[in-house]
């Protein structure tokens, strides 16, 4: 392809990512989260007082619920052009654009050389238009920015000469990542994809070269990436210690602030069954701030009728305060001990898996006016029958980028950084679907990037070999 047609190619992508982008800031604005007002109020108490935190019992009071990279990209846009949400939305189209041009990198550099403008530009047009990634735009949430550290991140490791990236860029990287650490946490998840999928330790190819010493340069590799990842990290740890007495490098796995209680028990009992999306809806989101009752879980919830009732007795014991305490949530500990001991493969692997499917499948477009599910199909369709076609459309181009990103895994399989990429979103997906709180899909729209560089190579099945 002339080089004049790739640039025609490359802007009307991009204008085209634009219009839809700014579609969803001027039509769909989103603004119902629960962490939106969470993240604002950061950052304006940040500009106004100094204090990275929040308003409790009358107090501005420093807090570690959440970690500092989105505030403070809210800040930075409040200072220059003031508290408006329409702006920042604005600013997070300008990032999701940029975004979609390292994909078109990430494409380029794994594709086999004589085919890599067409990798690019394929890749450039699926995330121009992709609305699972453009929609969070119209988002106060941290999604688009923490999906342009991924993006960096996985540029720079995909980089390199033909023995992978060299140490210079997996420093660079490990940096990246701890920034984007402090967007999301999960960010460096990247650096054990890069770990555990390519081997740093490998040599051309992917395979082993003794004059290498494979384990001594993975050791090397590993330290200069963790090296990187530590600095941007180092300050928010020592601001957690010196000013709220905890060691938190990260952010609070239950964002619960120094006078409140962790729910170990109750989230144990939750990863031995919950696995749909409207159940965490439904039950968990109500946690500390709505009554629950034992009529809100399904079935798969209990395994007798008397295990249901002591579910029964916790939550009226909750509902006297609608606030767990350390004796409710031994309860609910107990009961998920005991489910875990009588089907171990339940928790460990059935519920897990289940969560990856809720994860991928459910289209990311819960902020458009779509319908609230497929099932009952009378019920829904006869409530909201665009909504129901919204829905199932969206949820068929779900699915059609998941295959497309499948074969062109499948194309680009002898390729290493194809090989990370693949690893990358096995990782994330593992981790979300065994280890996070709640099987949220948006979780996994910084996998995007891998999916669509991905998706790219489908157009070169028959490359065989790696140029």
């Amino acid at each position: 392809m002339p080089a004049a047609m790739w640039i025609v190619h490359a802007l009307g992508a991009a204008l085209a990512g634009l219009s839809l982008r700014l579609s969803f800031v001027w039509l769909f604005p989103y603004y119902e989260s629960g962490d939106t007002p969470v993240y604002e109020a950061m950052a304006s108490n940040w500009l106004a007082h100094g204090v990275f935190g929040l308003r409790v019992a009358g107090r501005i009071e420093p807090v570690d619920i959440r970690t500092p990279g989105y505030p403070a990209f809210l800040a930075a846009v409040y200072s220059l052009f003031g508290p408006s949400a329409t702006t920042v939305m604005i600013a997070q189209t300008i990032v999701d654009l940029a975004t979609c041009f390292l994909v078109a990198a990430i494409a380029w550099t794994i594709a086999p050389r004589p085919w890599r403008r067409r990798a690019a530009l394929t890749a450039l047009w699926l995330s121009a238009l992709c609305p699972f990634t453009a929609n969070y735009a119209a988002t106060i949430l941290s999604e688009t920015l923490a999906t342009f550290m991924t993006a960096a991140v996985l540029l720079l490791l995909v980089g390199g000469d033909a023995r992978g990236p060299g140490l210079a860029r997996l420093f660079a990287a490990g940096f990246v990542s701890g920034v984007g650490a402090l967007v999301r946490p999960e960010t460096p998840l990247v650096l054990v994809a890069q770990w555990l999928g390519t081997g740093v330790g490998r040599g051309r190819g992917g395979v082993p070269a003794k004059q290498e010493r494979p384990r001594t340069r993975m050791r090397v590799a590993s330290a200069v990436m963790a090296a990187g990842l530590v600095l941007p990290l180092a300050p928010w740890t020592v601001r957690n210690w010196v000013e709220i007495h905890r060691f938190d490098p990260l952010a609070r796995r239950y964002a619960d602030l120094p006078s409140e209680y962790a729910p170990d028990g109750f989230y144990a009992w939750t990863a031995t069954w919950l696995w749909r999306f409207e159940d965490v809806e439904r039950l968990v989101w109500s946690l500390d701030e709505q009554p629950m009752h034992v009529e809100d879980v399904p079935g798969s919830a209990f395994d007798s009728m008397e295990e249901r009732e002591r579910l029964r007795t916790l939550f009226e014991g909750y509902d006297r305060t609608t606030r767990m305490t350390a004796e409710v949530d031994a309860g609910f500990a107990e009961i998920a001990r005991e489910r875990t001991a009588r089907r171990p493969w339940r928790t460990l692997l059935t519920i897990p898996a289940l969560r990856a499917l809720t994860l991928w499948l459910t289209p990311r477009v819960d902020m458009l006016p779509v319908a609230d599910g497929f099932l009952p199909v009378a019920g829904q369709w006869e409530n909201d029958p665009q909504g129901y076609c919204l829905l199932a459309g969206f949820t068929l181009l779900d699915v059609l980028y998941i295959a497309v990103a499948l074969a062109g895994a499948w194309a680009a399989r002898a390729r290493p950084g194809a090989r990370l990429l693949v690893a990358f979103i096995a990782v994330r997906t593992a981790f979300l679907a065994g280890f996070a709180l709640t099987p949220e899909p948006r979780y996994v729209v910084e996998c995007f990037p891998a999916v669509i560089a991905l998706g790219a190579q489908l157009g070169y099945l028959r490359e065989r070999r790696p140029s």
